[in-house]
């Protein structure tokens, strides 16, 4: 979880208007939190704070509501309060450690968790799995300190009566994807809480992540069935959908609205906060209902303007600017976004992407060749965009540009859904390449033939029914070749292309009339000099594969001697 560093007015001094209306029990704060309902719990939370001001455990549970919505430095100074009322109450220093870990320091982090552990007794499991959780929980986990601290706690809840302590290392082994140690932890805490809705959700979760859709279903139907108000089934269930609809693309549509409709179905439940909504915002974008999408950043950018979450806000409204084809908008907010994230560790790949793309729509040719480029270095499955640039410079006749970039993409994703198309259109921006550099008489280099054979011969590779890329590799070749003393490099693969067409698939030959009788000519051309009787063969193929041609006709009568 990414955590801002930015803080937000506590108010805990002051009484907390209109939350008489919530229970102010500990308990149904703790209970509103697992629920993800985090306004309600925190107006529970801060009239609690304020009318038990000694008890510790209070400032806590406020100070976990901070860090689960990115508030770290509230965060902290809740704990900081926490441990000023309560100096014996140990989780206010694992609350500090936690606070720690999301902003990178480890050392301060074990410091805290050390002074937690000297206060509490050593007999309460509780602090050693409370920090096991946050080892686990942190955005750069320590699996190795969470283990030691989690087995701890097992070891000192002797009776096996707190289903978190399993729950806890259920969420160990699934975070690192050992799903069956996971699932047998879970399955613990369910027999000691049959209604700890939470481990339920968390084996839907792993059943989802191993893409078997219909257990993560059912799993989540029974959460949903046992508690129809309990909020994170629903949006598990809602990415589970969207996931699924991924996997299904004949069913993406249906799929995406199930999961749109469960989402709302959790906001709902989840008392609609600026970060449930802005979640939601996330998800449009992953459900590509970006209509939508544009018009609910635009209603969190009116409520948001101070907020540190604002950047993430903007960068929703640039990318469903660009999405809805308003790319001189996409561009604003994204230079925007960009001028306001002074923290660069937040930026991410679809960043670079769209800054990218929009810059390419506005013209900016060599900017947004930098900013899709380091997309692609962060995340390879941005390679499509690094390729439609690529595209752009070859419709150009930009070929040398052209290429250089499809060299960037192949080698940025080798095994790209598209990357057979990126080998094809490199080897020809390279054979045009050199082309347009022989007309131009700069002397160029056959390491660029080389090159653009290699390309085509990926191709051929890849997929050999690829008809044109034997006749491409005989073009290529044919240049390649000595010109004063040529050795027939291109022989073979001419003679593949017409085996291709003729033998292989003979429907094929019709439409390809005229490269057949290129293929001919080639080969004819090539023979007439060293074996006449087979240019002859050649050449009276290429009239009958192209009567309209006048090559071979002319080399015909040629090669009969009636003309010299």
């Amino acid at each position: 979880m990414k955590m801002t560093k930015k803080a937000i007015a506590l108010s805990l001094g002051l009484a907390v208007v209109g939350s008489a209306s919530f229970a102010q029990s500990l308990d149904d704060a703790k209970k509103a939190l697992d629920a993800e309902q985090y306004q309600k719990a925190t107006s529970m939370l801060k009239t609690l704070v304020n009318s038990q001001g000694k008890k510790g455990e209070n400032f806590y549970y406020l100070g976990e509501v901070y860090l689960r919505t990115d508030y770290v430095d509230s965060a902290r100074a809740v704990f900081t309060q926490g441990v000023a009322a309560d100096p014996k109450f140990a989780l206010n220093y694992i609350g500090l450690g936690e606070a720690d870990l999301a902003t990178n320091n480890a050392a301060s982090a074990k410091t805290n968790f050390d002074k937690a552990l000297d206060i509490a007794s050593k007999k309460d499991h509780v602090p050693a799995m409370f920090i096991g959780k946050a080892y686990v929980a942190s955005e750069k986990p320590d699996y190795a300190a969470a283990l030691t601290f989690l087995k701890k706690a097992d070891e000192l809840d002797k009776d096996d009566k707190d289903a978190e302590t399993f729950l806890a290392l259920g969420d160990f082994h699934a975070k690192q994807k050992q799903n069956s140690e996971a699932l047998q932890n879970y399955l613990r805490a369910l027999n000691i809480n049959p209604n700890l809705h939470r481990a339920k959700v968390q084996i839907g979760r792993m059943y989802k992540e191993s893409r078997a859709f219909p257990e993560a279903e059912s799993t989540l139907k029974e959460v949903i069935a046992a508690d129809a108000n309990y909020g994170p089934a629903y949006r598990e269930i809602a990415e589970l959908y969207m996931q699924w609809a991924n996997f299904e693309p004949q069913n993406f549509d249906a799929k995406a609205a199930s999961a749109l409709e469960n989402y709302k179905r959790y906001l709902d439940l989840t008392d609609k906060s600026f970060e449930s909504r802005l979640r939601y915002a996330q998800f449009l974008f992953y459900a590509k209902d970006f209509k939508t999408l544009e018009q609910e950043t635009s209603a969190l950018a009116s409520v948001s303007a101070n907020d540190p979450k604002a950047p993430v806000v903007l960068r929703l409204r640039g990318y469903s600017a660009y999405e809805n084809k308003n790319y001189p908008q996409s561009l604003q907010y994204m230079n925007d976004f960009f001028a306001k994230t002074t923290d660069t560790s937040r930026l991410v790949g679809s960043d670079y992407l769209y800054l990218g793309k929009a810059l390419l729509q506005s013209g900016n040719d060599s900017l947004a060749l930098k900013n899709i480029t380091k997309a692609v270095e962060m995340d390879s499955t941005n390679v499509e965009s690094l390729t439609e640039i690529a595209k752009a410079f070859y419709d150009a006749k930009k070929y040398g540009q052209s290429a250089d970039i499809y060299d960037k993409a192949i080698a940025a994703a080798p095994n790209a859904r598209g990357v057979l198309y990126s080998y094809y259109y490199n080897g020809l921006a390279r054979y045009f390449q050199y082309a347009g550099e022989l007309n131009a008489k700069t002397n160029p280099s056959k390491d660029i033939l080389v090159k653009a054979d290699s390309a085509i011969a990926k191709v051929a590779t890849l997929a050999p029914e690829t008809t044109d890329a034997y006749l491409w590799r005989g073009r290529i070749n044919s240049l390649i070749d000595d010109e004063a003393n040529p050795k027939g490099l291109m022989v073979p693969h001419f003679e593949t292309f017409i085996q291709k067409v003729t033998v292989e698939k003979p429907e094929l030959a019709a439409a390809n009339a005229r490269k057949l009788a290129e293929a001919y000519d080639q080969l004819g051309a090539f023979y007439a000099n060293t074996d006449k009787a087979k240019a002859k063969e050649y050449f009276t193929k290429s009239v009958a594969a192209n009567p309209a041609g006048t090559f071979a006709p002319a080399k015909l009568k040629e090669l009969a001697g009636t003309k010299k």
